[in-house]
């Protein structure tokens, strides 16, 4: 993969790109701050980015907006948010849409290298990867109002594993269920979330989300 690499640690940005070579891929360019981010990707127009959230000059959410301005500009733009941080208002905005190809990972819960690659190539290739911490705090910002109420606690934690990007095969694992038990209670969810259910796996989580939005 082509990659870029929007860090302003100057340690974790160095090590990405040996990382990231190691395994043979191709760091295009990597930057410290949300303008040159910009930049590196309309210029390599890479197959993934490596973005963090607070970046120089404010440390705020610099990376993050940069990230939701050049997926405006190319829906599809795959992005990997890598972060110590959850900014549920603007990761609400990143995630939203029907494009895919956009992860949230947070840094202190990445156990294993092997982890982050698997959830980077998945991004790479449209898929939609969350941190659990991620859907628990986008989840608690909705409230406890509206049809989000009317789901019981087993099908929230089967519609918290569904945003995770779980296929329903790692959700009947995960959840201790038979195949058909997780198809009923998906089922069951998107009638009561009013979505209509899918058989794009993406096309589901994407669903999950804009509701989370709206």
């Amino acid at each position: 993969m082509r990659i870029v690499i929007a860090e302003d640690s100057a340690i974790l940005r160095q090590g990405l790109v040996e990382l990231l070579g190691l395994r043979g891929h191709e760091v295009a360019a990597a930057v410290k701050n949300a303008d040159d981010l910009r930049t590196a990707v309309r210029e390599h127009q890479p197959d993934v980015s490596i973005v963090d959230i607070r970046m120089p000059p404010t440390h705020t959410d610099e990376g993050l907006r940069a990230a939701i301005d050049l997926r405006a500009e190319r829906p599809g733009c795959a992005i990997l948010v890598f972060s110590q941080y959850v900014e549920t208002n603007y990761a609400k905005q990143l995630l939203a849409g029907e494009a895919g190809a956009v992860g949230y990972l947070l840094k202190d819960r990445v156990a294993e290298v092997s982890d982050f690659l698997t959830a980077l190539e998945r991004v790479a290739a449209g898929e939609t990867v969350l941190d659990p911490e991620v859907v628990r705090q986008l989840f608690a910002t909705t409230g406890q109002t509206g049809p989000l109420a009317e789901l019981t606690p087993r099908e929230r934690e089967i519609l918290g594993l569904m945003a995770q990007g779980r296929s329903n095969s790692a959700i009947a694992a995960e959840a201790f269920l038979s195949a058909g038990s997780v198809e009923k209670y998906v089922t069951s969810i998107f009638g009561k979330l009013g979505l209509p259910p899918s058989d794009g796996h993406n096309r589901r989580v994407l669903a999950v989300l804009r509701y989370l939005d709206s």
